[in-house]
């Protein structure tokens, strides 16, 4: 028998919270970070009829953006803006702060995974899709 090498990942559930005000809120992507790896990448998928569910009036177009900026974000790069050349743990760090916006980062889970890349596709159809 082989031993499998795994190691600790975190991972938050990004949300919509299109009215703030009434706490409402669907899952719309997850972000994973696995320090050993250098690793951290998000994964999102908008259900747009349960955003309007919750607010006929939600601004998809910029809920799109905002998901989209957080993908980039993670990947670093010139895509990230003033977070190109953060590492991966500093990228993730900043995107599970707590903020009072449409799209909000949940609590903070750990883990252990053989392979980040699968881990964040199937925590995506877990808890997302």
């Amino acid at each position: 028998m082989t031993a499998t090498s795994r190691d600790v990942f975190e991972y938050a559930l990004l949300r919509l919270v299109p009215r703030v005000e009434r706490g409402e809120q669907i899952n719309a992507g997850v972000v994973v970070y696995c320090r050993a790896k250098s690793y951290v990448r998000a994964l999102t998928h908008l259900d747009e009829a349960k955003l309007r569910a919750l607010d006929p009036e939600a601004d998809v177009t910029g809920v799109r953006a905002s998901l989209a900026a957080v993908e980039r974000h993670c990947r670093g790069g010139g895509d990230a803006g003033q977070a190109a050349d953060d590492d991966a743990g500093r990228r993730f760090r900043w995107l599970v702060a707590p903020r009072s916006t449409v799209v909000q980062p949940g609590p903070v889970h750990t883990g252990l995974t053989e392979d980040p890349e699968a881990e964040v596709e199937r925590l995506l159809d877990l808890l997302v899709r």
